[in-house]
């Protein structure tokens, strides 16, 4: 049988039959006019009308000392900025999340002193758990300071390299905006679904729906433990650089089938 000849008019009958649905059918068949999205007001150079304000330049109401939890942040506030207080130790939003879009803006000191893991270093931590891990998204000076690759700014810490080194001079504001999708856990306590983060850092892509391993270790690999929404939160490294301050710290939660 010559499988060429047969296969031919096959096609020219699909065709012949999409092009006659394709006729019959009125633009108004594919229009779909429900769910209407909710309108934002996106104004530049300022937070999205939905979001929540974790920092307005004014006070740290929206975090809590994870040394003391209940009390007040400790970390100075001055000139619309905060600054870490690495003694007064890491600190968290007093509110807990699931899926979400980030905004923080940070700056590394214009005289840091130091190298490598030594110089500017911080994290976010976009789910903090109570045992004081969680999934770090790395804060480091890595304007020509050489370290390991998944230890440097944008790195999921210990897991993953970013794809680019977009790094300002120290002194200079720098941006991130981050995705972050929450793990999901079985009723028995076991992984449903892994986390995921797409982010950016000063409008450059450094991570696209990444996959993550689990909570983030120093030592060892990372694993899962089930957990419900937790606190984000930002850490007080105990290197001897001199400290970083941030500004401009938004949320808005997501919907939870993101």
């Amino acid at each position: 049988m010559n499988l060429k000849r047969l296969f031919l008019p096959i096609c020219l009958v699909g065709v012949t039959l999409f092009a006659s649905a394709q006729e019959t059918m009125k633009p108004e068949d594919t229009e779909v006019w429900q769910p209407v999205p909710v309108v934002i007001d996106a104004s530049v150079g300022r937070a999205p009308s939905d979001a929540l304000i974790l920092f307005d330049g004014k006070n740290l109401d929206q975090w809590e000392s994870l040394k003391r939890p209940g009390e007040k942040a400790d970390w100075p506030v001055h000139d619309g900025v905060f600054t870490v207080n690495k003694a007064a130790g890491d600190i968290r939003t007093r509110q807990e999340f699931t899926d979400y879009q980030l905004h923080l803006e940070y700056r590394i000191p214009t005289d840091i002193e130091g190298e490598g893991q030594a110089r500017g270093n911080s994290g976010i931590y976009l789910a903090a758990t109570p045992s004081g891990q969680g999934y770090e998204i790395q804060i480091l000076d890595s304007y020509q300071n050489k370290t390991y690759s998944n230890g440097q700014v944008g790195a999921i810490y210990k897991q993953i390299i970013p794809l680019a080194n977009p790094a300002r001079k120290p002194g200079e504001w720098q941006v991130y905006d981050i995705v972050w999708k929450a793990p999901r856990f079985n009723a028995d306590g076991s992984l449903k679904e892994a986390a995921r983060v797409t982010a950016f850092l000063n409008g450059v892509l450094l991570h696209h729906d990444v996959k993550l391993s689990g909570e983030t270790l120093y030592i060892g690999k990372p694993a899962y433990h089930a957990h419900g929404p937790l606190p984000i939160k930002l850490q007080a490294h105990g290197d001897k650089s001199k400290p970083i301050s941030f500004r401009n710290i938004w949320v808005r939660p997501l919907i939870a089938n993101l």
